[in-house]
């Protein structure tokens, strides 16, 4: 369930989620929101998202967070022009 505060994700969780996604929140936020989430659910999975890039990933790991989804892999790549013969 893709959350943006604390609140949702506790109540996300609550309800039987199984995997909780912290979407655009700071990372002192988002490591708290994730502490409390693990506090309550330790079951749970939580993963950060939006707005991480490679050079401000090591803000978003910590010890609650276990998936880290960058979406600069894909949406700001380069395109690459090939063709396959046979």
């Amino acid at each position: 369930v893709e959350c943006s505060s604390a609140d949702e994700a506790l109540a996300a969780a609550g309800v039987g989620a199984d995997i909780i996604l912290l979407d655009n929140l700071a990372p002192q936020e988002l490591h708290t929101a994730a502490a409390q989430v693990k506090a309550a659910h330790p079951g749970v999975t939580v993963e950060a998202s939006g707005g991480i890039v490679l050079g401000t990933l090591p803000q978003f790991l910590g010890p609650h967070i276990d998936v880290v989804s960058m979406g600069c892999l894909t949406h700001s790549s380069p395109a690459l022009d090939f063709a396959l013969r046979v």
